[in-house]
């Protein structure tokens, strides 16, 4: 008889499970490119598969996979689906986050942890929106605040259930103060506007989501900040949060490299074409070890300016080398690349959003730099 904590098997193989998903959504990844609809059917598969708990820890009634685990099951689907699995690391950023914190910290998140089991709840995450400035107003009133704001780039909001967000108090005393919380995506001044029309990654729903002077009671606050400056808080989702995220990105360029050597494979040899693989080979090489490396600072480093800065230097690394193997799998499969019908063209769109996540390339050169002269990392 199988045990369980909760509602869960307390030990899944989350590498069988994943490359099961895959297998399910490969057909549907195409429709929801082409119409820009959200990927459901890889939602409900992960719901059932008890994905959106993995990361809880097991005393909270959750799986208990470690980062390193979910984050070879966003690769593994990322090769079949980029859109469900970057959506799907959206919400694990935000529950690997929350349990660090809880076990290395003791903060206050097993409450939201306890919800996540218990009410099946998906997260969703504004931080790439937002970042260190944050965006929308807080107004207080009696008993909390009314939150006016538009929030982009809100990956998963079509089934959402709490968005993981900020946004900017104009504190008579401490002057302009960000206010983090959990807002509903559902209810009276809650919205969701339909903006997801791009490039690559169009399954996502990373819609905009409005607020209308939705109230956010005094208790919901779970931390404030000055605006614009770097905070622990920050370090903590800079060392876990993009490994799991670029891991999407890992695996859109492992999907297309093996679509592109299959259809090599049927050409005759060519001293050219194996130079070409033979690049495509060390830059998905490259992407691979630092994405490794991201793993293993999620899972063991100590956060602070240097761990943020060799984490998104790894960023940076991860996401050059993810774009440039896609790019490359196009030379590989030749002409053959240019027709929608054989997936390459997808990968290639959608690779390109691993150029957007924060903290892009320039601003990360500039914060390493400053990290290793010994400068103010706030500027």
């Amino acid at each position: 008889m199988l045990n369980v904590v909760g509602n869960l098997p307390m030990t899944v193989d989350w590498t069988d499970t994943a490359t099961a998903i895959a297998a399910r959504i490969a057909d549907c990844a195409t429709a929801h490119d082409a119409d820009d609809s959200f990927v459901a059917e890889g939602f409900d598969a992960l719901e059932e598969a008890g994905f959106f708990a993995a990361l809880v820890p097991a005393e909270l009634g959750g799986g208990g996979a470690s980062v390193g685990e979910i984050c070879d099951a966003i690769r593994i689907i990322g090769a079949s689906c980029g859109s469900t699995a970057l959506a799907a690391a959206m919400h694990s950023h935000i529950v690997a986050v929350a349990a660090w914190r809880w076990q290395h910290m003791g903060a206050p998140t097993d409450g939201l942890m306890k919800r996540i089991v218990a009410e099946k709840l998906k997260l969703v995450s504004s931080g790439g929106s937002d970042w260190l400035k944050s965006a929308g107003t807080m107004e207080k009133v009696e008993g909390g605040y009314r939150l006016t704001a538009r929030k982009a780039f809100a990956s998963g909001s079509p089934t959402g259930d709490l968005l993981m967000t900020s946004a900017v108090y104009d504190d008579p005393e401490e002057g302009p103060t960000v206010l983090h919380f959990a807002a509903p995506l559902k209810g009276e001044g809650v919205s969701i506007a339909s903006t997801w029309q791009t490039m690559g990654m169009r399954g996502t729903g990373s819609d905009d989501v409005v607020f209308d002077g939705v109230f956010i009671p005094d208790a919901g606050i779970a931390g404030k900040r000055p605006q614009g400056e770097w905070h622990m808080l920050f370090h903590i989702v800079s060392m876990i949060a993009f490994a799991l995220i670029y891991a999407a990105y890992v695996g859109v360029a492992e999907g297309a490299r093996t679509r592109a050597l299959e259809l090599a494979r049927k050409r005759p040899a060519d001293p050219m074409l194996a130079q070409l693989a033979g690049e495509m080979e060390n830059a998905l090489l490259t992407a691979r070890l630092a994405h490794r490396r991201m793993v293993e600072i999620a899972e063991t480093g100590t956060p602070g300016p240097e761990t943020t800065s060799e984490a998104m230097q790894l960023r940076t690394l991860v996401g050059r080398n993810a774009i440039d193997t896609v790019a490359k799998a196009m030379e590989v499969a030749g002409g053959a690349a240019f027709y929608r019908k054989v997936g390459l063209e997808r990968a290639f769109r959608d690779i390109q959003a691993a150029r957007f996540h924060p903290m892009q390339e320039k601003p990360q050169l500039d914060f390493t730099g400053r990290v290793a002269l010994g400068w103010d990392i706030n500027g």
